[in-house]
């Protein structure tokens, strides 16, 4: 993105290349933009998609460590983008991002995570499971 040459007299930024789903505002001194993307899960995806959807909003109560959570989120939001529409999941992707989702909880499962939330040890354990009987 970049702005217009001198002499254009339209206003507005210019865009190089494609642009989707974003949201822009321009030449105002303040803005409140929303924005929702409301895909339903491919079919046989919905469990997995509740269940990681749960585990999201779960998650920051956990007691990991910053870095960790970051990673767990990540993992989550490629489990809920691979399963997220019409097409068949790429089975090799879900799986690495349920992998990793698992290899993020799993410190907290096991309780070597010192200073996790009380109850998180057997929430954690019970989210791996899910995740592994949900595929």
């Amino acid at each position: 993105m970049s702005d217009r040459p001198q002499g254009d007299d339209r206003s507005g930024p210019v865009f190089h290349g494609p642009v989707s789903g974003a949201q822009f505002a321009w030449g105002n001194d303040t803005a409140t933009q929303n924005q929702q993307n409301n895909t339903a899960p491919a079919p046989g995806s919905e469990a997995l998609a509740a269940l990681v959807a749960d585990l999201l909003r779960q998650l920051p109560g956990a007691g990991l460590p910053d870095r960790d959570r970051e990673d767990a989120e990540a993992a989550a939001q490629d489990v809920l983008a691979e399963v997220a529409g019409d097409g068949e999941p790429d089975r090799g992707r879900l799986r690495r991002a349920l992998a990793a989702l698992k290899g993020a909880l799993a410190p907290v499962a096991t309780g070597v995570v010192a200073g996790t939330a009380v109850g998180a040890q057997e929430w954690a354990r019970t989210a791996i499971e899910g995740l592994t009987s949900a595929v």
